[in-house]
C-alpha cells in the first residue's frame, strides 16, 4: 500500500506525536509522584502510579498486537488514541489515589495500543526499503522522552499543578487524532476472526505474576510471596505455550520464530533494554557516590547515554533505508556497547565526569544503531498476516527484559552496599547529601564500595552485548526490498512460515 509523499508526511506526523505522548507519560510523572501522593494523601502507594502503567503497557502487548491483525491496525490505533485521551482526561480529575491508579491502568493499555500500532502502520504502507527511516523517526520519540521528561514533569507541576501532567496531552491528542483520521489509510485485517482467549489470559496471568515476583523478591518480608508470584508464573507460562502449539489462531505464533532472521532479531532487540535501559536508572546514584557530584550534575551521563542513542537511531535508519544494508549495524553496535560497558568497569574514580560521560555515549550509540532498525528487519522477515503479533514479540521480550534485569541490578547494588560498608555505618542514612557532607577519607571509601559493586554489573552487562554480538553474526545477509506489499527479506522463506504457520 503506498501513499502520497504528503500524506505519508502528515501520518509520520501524527504517529510520532501519539508516540511520543505515550512514552512521555511513562517519564514526566517521576519528578512528581511525592507531589502527587502528598496531596492525595497516599504515600504508601506512590510507586503504583508508575507501576500501575507499566504493567498494564506491557501485558497487553501481545493481545493488542494480534487484535491488530484481526481488527485492521487504524481501528486498533484510533480507538487506542481516543481511550488515552479519556484515560488522561480521569487521571487528572482523579479525587484520590485508587482512581488516579485505575485510570494510569487504562492510559498504560492504550499506550501499548499506540506503541504498537504506530509500528505495524508503517510496516503495511511502506516497503522494507523505507522502513528503517520512518521507524527511526518515530523510535526518536523515546529517548526525547527520557530526556526531557522530568525536567517538563517538574516543570509542569511547578507552575500549572500535577493535573497538567495528564491534560496537557488533550490538545496535541486531539491534533493528532485528526492527522491520524485524515492521514491513515483503510488497512484490511491480516489474520482470522478467531481471536486466542485462552493463550491471552495465560500470558496476562504469567505476566503480571512475573512482575509482581520480581518486584517482591527484593523484600525480605515478601520473599514467600514473591516465591508464590514465579511459580504461578512458571505454570502460567507453560499454559501458554501449550496454548500458542495448538491454538487455531495464536496470540504469538510460534511458528514465525523458525526464520531466523525474525529468531535472531528479537534477541538483538532485547539486548538494549536489558544491557542498557536497565543501568540507566542508577547512572545518576553511580555517579553522585563514585564521583561526589551534584543530583543535577548526575543527570548528565545518562543524558549522554541518551543523546548517542538518538544520534545512531536516526543515523542508521536513513543510511539502512538508501543502502538496503542492514547487518553490518548491529554488529557494530553491539561490540561497542560491549566496549563501552567494560570500559566503564575498568574506570577508576576521581576521573573527571566528562569521561564517563563519553563512555556511555558511545554505549548509547551502539544501542541506538540497532534499536529501530531490527524491529523493522523483523517486520520484513515476517508474514504480513503476523505484522502486529511479531511486532508484540519484539517489544515484549525487550521490556520484561528490562523491568527483571532493572530488579536485579537494584538488588545487587542493595546487597553489596551493605555488605562492604565498614561497621557501625547506617546503610539507611547513606544518602548523596551524608557523603558529600562527610571527611574526605569517609568519601573516597564510598566512592571505591560503589565503584566495586558497580564493576561487575557493567561486566555482566557487556557479557550481555557480546551475546548480541555473537547473534548478530548469525543475522542472515541481504538487502531490504524497495517493493511496497508482501514483500519479505526472504520471498522463500516468508512462504514457507506462512505455510506451516497456516
Amino acid at each position: 500500500m503506498s501513499l502520497s509523499p504528503t500524506r505519508l508526511r502528515l501520518l509520520v506526523a501524527s504517529l510520532l506525536t501519539v508516540t511520543f505522548l505515550g512514552a512521555l507519560d511513562h517519564t514526566v510523572v517521576s519528578t512528581s509522584l511525592a507531589t502527587i501522593a502528598g496531596e492525595l494523601n497516599a504515600l504508601e502507594e506512590m510507586g503504583w502510579v508508575v507501576v500501575s502503567y507499566t504493567l498494564a503497557s506491557t501485558v497487553l502487548l501481545p493481545v493488542i498486537g494480534k487484535l491488530g491483525d484481526i481488527m485492521g491496525a487504524r481501528s486498533v490505533f484510533i480507538a487506542s488514541l481516543i481511550l488515552f485521551l479519556i484515560a488522561s482526561l480521569a487521571c487528572g480529575f482523579a479525587p484520590n489515589m485508587g482512581l488516579l491508579i485505575a485510570a494510569r491502568v487504562f492510559q498504560g493499555m492504550s499506550s501499548a495500543g499506540l506503541q504498537l500500532m504506530s509500528q505495524t502502520i508503517v510496516a503495511q504502507v511502506t516497503s522494507p526499503r523505507a522502513r528503517p527511516k520512518y521507524m527511526a523517526i518515530i523510535g526518536a520519540a523515546f529517548p526525547v522522552a527520557i530526556l526531557v521528561g522530568p525536567f517538563l514533569g517538574g516543570l509542569i507541576a511547578d507552575n500549572w499543578g500535577w493535573q497538567w501532567l495528564f491534560w496537557i496531552n488533550l490538545p496535541v491528542g486531539i491534533i493528532a487524532l485528526i492527522l491520524a483520521l485524515c492521514a491513515i489509510p483503510s488497512i484490511p485485517r491480516t489474520s482470522m476472526l478467531r481471536f486466542d482467549t485462552l493463550g491471552a489470559v495465560a500470558f496476562t496471568i504469567a505476566l503480571v505474576a512475573l512482575v509482581l515476583g520480581v518486584t517482591w523478591v527484593s523484600d525480605g518480608q515478601l520473599l514467600a510471596s514473591a516465591l508464590s508470584a514465579f511459580a504461578l508464573a512458571l505454570a502460567a507460562f507453560t499454559l501458554f505455550f501449550w496454548a500458542e502449539v495448538r491454538a487455531e489462531n495464536p496470540l504469538v505464533p510460534l511458528a514465525i520464530f523458525k526464520n531466523r532472521t525474525v529468531s535472531v532479531g528479537t534477541l538483538i532487540a532485547a539486548v538494549n533494554g536489558v544491557g542498557l535501559i536497565s543501568i540507566t536508572a542508577y547512572l545518576p546514584t553511580y555517579v553522585q557516590m563514585a564521583y561526589g557530584t551534584s543530583a543535577t550534575v548526575s543527570g548528565l551521563v545518562p543524558i549522554a547515554t541518551v543523546m548517542g542513542m538518538l544520534v545512531s537511531n536516526l543515523l542508521v535508519g536513513f543510511l539502512a533505508s538508501k543502502t538496503g544494508r542492514y547487518r553490518i549495524f548491529p554488529i557494530i553496535g553491539t561490540a561497542l556497547g560491549a566496549a563501552g560497558l567494560f570500559t566503564m568497569s575498568l574506570l577508576p574514580v576521581g576521573l573527571p565526569l566528562w569521561t564517563p560521560m563519553v563512555v556511555m555515549f558511545v554505549v548509547g550509540l551502539g544501542s541506538g544503531s540497532f534499536m529501530s532498525l531490527m524491529i523493522a528487519v523483523v517486520q520484513s522477515a515476517a508474514p504480513k498476516s503476523a505484522t502486529g503479533a511479531v511486532t508484540a514479540s519484539v517489544s515484549i521480550v525487550g521490556q520484561v527484559g528490562t523491568t527483571v534485569t532493572t530488579a536485579v541490578i537494584g538488588g545487587v547494588i542493595g546487597v553489596g552496599v551493605i555488605a562492604m560498608l565498614p561497621l557501625g555505618v547506617d546503610a539507611a542514612g547513606l544518602t548523596p547529601a551524608a557523603v558529600h557532607a562527610s571527611e574526605p577519607a569517609f568519601q573516597a571509601t564510598i566512592a571505591a564500595i560503589y565503584r566495586d559493586v558497580f564493576s561487575p554489573i557493567f561486566v555482566g552487562l557487556s557479557i550481555v552485548y557480546l551475546a548480541g554480538f555473537a547473534a548478530a553474526l548469525l543475522l542472515p545477509s541481504g538487502r531490504l526490498s524497495s517493493e511496497t506489499g508482501d514483500d519479505q527479506l526472504s520471498q522463500h522463506e516468508a512462504q514457507k512460515i506462512a505455510r506451516s504457520h497456516a
